[in-house]
């Protein structure tokens, strides 16, 4: 009986995760789903196979990256310069990473793609749950994410340009996603520091280049971070010692 009973709990906490990582992932198919379209849309223009539009995205899966290799693709670039250009973009989510580490499943393979699927969204809705929920739900909030990211760029490959002349800009939507999603982290944390380095580097970055943007300002925001850190320890240490 009471193993009867300790598998109905496990079926029923395994419902519960699957459901609320459903829920969690609601917000971020809202964004997913035009965004996706419009990638879809994108690579059907750009020439791009359905099988491989497809694949980007199971494969892949990081949506500025997805967008920035079209044009590479198109223009029949080394597979070694769409790589590095891919890697110098995502260098921010081994950042991601760090704070969610000890949250990962226990299995290897469950682990292993909660990895590879943390995106920038995915991190965002991560971050804002409690520290209880994370572990469980971690897993269903990624593929779920994914899910809706793959749906909706085969929807847009299939379409093809037809909603591209209707709905124009469509690409725009995962931008307001992700400020959306970093306004709700913020509520939920009240942290000024990220904010504070976020623009400082964008700024200073901005000031020395154009064409690498990007990863200066995330050069520059690790190194504050990096800064930021040993600050604190050395603090600590001072007032331990006094």
């Amino acid at each position: 009986m009471t193993t009867h009973s300790n598998e109905i709990g496990t079926q029923q906490a395994f419902s519960y995760r699957w459901a609320e990582g459903f829920k969690k992932s609601l917000p971020v198919a809202m964004g997913y789903l035009p965004a996706g379209i419009a990638f879809g849309v994108l690579a059907q223009v750009a020439g791009i196979p359905i099988w491989a539009t497809i694949m980007l995205s199971i494969v892949l899966y990081a949506g500025a990256a997805q967008y920035a290799c079209l044009p590479m693709l198109s223009a029949g670039l080394p597979i070694g310069n769409i790589a590095t250009n891919i890697a110098a973009i995502n260098l921010r989510h081994v950042f991601y990473g760090m704070p969610l580490l000890q949250y990962l499943p226990k299995n290897k393979l469950a682990k292993t793609y909660c990895l590879f699927a943390l995106t920038d969204e995915t991190f965002s809705v991560m971050t804002s749950l409690p520290n209880e929920s994370r572990r469980a739900l971690i897993l269903p909030i990624s593929l779920f994410n994914q899910s809706w990211w793959v749906i909706a760029s085969t929807v847009g490959v299939i379409i093809g340009s037809t909603l591209s002349d209707l709905v124009p800009n469509l690409d725009f939507a995962l931008v307001c996603l992700f400020a959306i999603l970093a306004y709700e982290q913020f509520q939920s944390i009240k942290r000024y520091f990220p904010i504070g380095i976020a623009i400082i580097g964008l700024v200073v970055a901005s000031l020395f280049t154009s064409d690498w943007l990007l990863l200066v300002a995330i050069t520059i925001c690790m190194l504050m971070i990096l800064a930021r850190g040993f600050w604190i320890e050395r603090y600590k240490a001072g007032a331990n010692h006094e």
